[in-house]
């Protein structure tokens, strides 16, 4: 069963909560954030990323760069640019991406659920990615960035979120981006206990997005617990902020794969080697996305080539099966020589919201060869977390980005 609890939330102003509203702290890079934050002085990314709030010779890990977003965000509580709302709530936010709209439940999840392995992860985590947030989070008292979990549809929360739809909003606000986004309060208490009733009934809830953020919000929370002379289980770092989204509202864009080199082989002795588990078949200039499981697009020397798994390639087993691990297991590794994708610096993630012309782009820059892959579906991230395996590194890409700074959930 999932604990999915209300929460007393932090939130923006309504007039301001557009301009806090900003894209996950992860997404930018140092230079990128110094210009959003300079561009725009209302940006959550001005704490989430307090870095940008100091000269460049100033370490990003530096004290004083967490106690800075801890100030920030005390001012901003205390100017009015946040509100702490009177009583525990839930809150139905939606995000619509070109006419395509996904509803989930802003919440607090359980530690202890992440413990047990009721919250369910498809990703490891790196130890030196976690410090960062887990001393953001510990010096702030703050979860600032919501992890994006999603369950199995659940027909009576459904309905309850489509009601609450059809009330007026607390946010409705179109970002640069085009994404559109609109927040409900949910505080009545007899809908509060049906909601969290019926995720009760939940056997499990998956992380789809943010496994670094939410192993950093555990650690704080078990920090905490060893700090705390008597804890009953019901203090605030007992939970992290999530925002829960049913199954079949969620949209898997691919992750494609851009390599520099052909391991010394000639073009002609690569394609050669492709036969061998692959039909492979020239597509012409056309850029060329598959349209099903078990098929590949590459480009190659200005030419898009369909690349079409044979049987012999493929698995039942949930990890092995995936087109990810089938291209990583049988092309990248043995022919190209990418033994390790979480190291090698030979291969570049490019996430499929950027389009099959980046791939182009970056061969025609500093790559040789690129592949388009057919997106992992929410059915085999589903599986592989049941079977307690691991997805290979970059196999998901989840589309439309959740916005931090419109959900804060403070530790105490």
């Amino acid at each position: 069963m999932a604990i999915v609890k209300p929460f007393q939330c932090v939130r923006p102003n309504k007039e301001e909560a557009s301009l806090v509203a900003a894209l996950p702290y992860d997404v930018y890079n140092r230079k990128e954030a110094c210009q959003v934050t300079a561009e725009n002085p209302k940006s959550f990314l001005n704490i989430d990323r307090p870095e940008t709030q100091f000269s460049q010779d100033v370490d990003i890990y530096d004290d004083c760069v967490y106690e800075k977003a801890a100030a920030m965000l005390k001012d901003w509580m205390q100017d009015g640019t946040f509100e702490l709302d009177s009583t525990k709530a839930y809150y139905i936010y939606e995000l619509i991406m070109e006419g395509r709209s996904q509803t989930g439940i802003v919440a607090c999840s359980s530690i202890d659920d992440y413990v047990s392995g009721v919250i369910k992860k498809h990703e490891n985590t790196r130890e030196e990615k976690e410090l960062d947030r887990i001393r953001h989070v510990d010096t702030t008292d703050a979860q600032t960035g919501p992890i994006f979990l999603a369950y199995r549809s659940v027909l009576e929360i459904n309905r309850l979120v489509e009601d609450k739809k059809k009330t007026e909003p607390l946010y409705d606000f179109t970002a640069d981006d085009g994404i559109s986004h609109k927040v409900w309060r949910i505080a009545d208490p007899e809908t509060v206990e049906v909601i969290e009733e019926s995720f009760l009934r939940i056997p499990a809830t998956y992380i789809a997005d943010g496994h670094h953020r939410a192993a950093s919000a555990v650690k704080v929370g078990l920090k905490r617990r060893k700090e705390t002379m008597e804890y009953t289980g019901e203090e605030e770092f007992n939970f992290f902020l999530s925002v829960l989204f049913p199954d079949d509202q969620l949209m898997i864009l691919p992750y494609n794969r851009v390599v520099k080199d052909l391991n010394g082989l000639s073009p002609e002795a690569f394609l050669s080697k492709l036969s061998d588990g692959f039909l492979v078949t020239s597509v012409g200039e056309e850029a060329y996305g598959p349209s099903e499981k078990g098929t590949f697009g590459m480009y190659l020397n200005k030419t898009w080539y369909s690349l079409k798994a044979k049987d012999s390639l493929k698995s039942a087993d949930p990890v092995k099966g995936l087109d990810v691990s089938i291209l990583q297991d049988n092309l990248l590794g043995p022919i190209l020589g990418i033994g390790d994708p979480r190291i090698d610096k030979r291969i570049d993630f490019i996430g499929g919201i950027r389009g099959l012309k980046e791939l182009e782009k970056r061969c025609e820059e500093d790559m040789t060869v690129a592949f388009s892959m057919y997106p992992t579906s929410i059915g085999e991230l589903f599986s592989v977390a049941d079977a307690g395996l691991l997805m290979p590194p970059k196999s998901t890409w989840f589309e439309p980005k959740l916005r931090s700074g419109l959900f804060i959930h403070m530790l105490k």
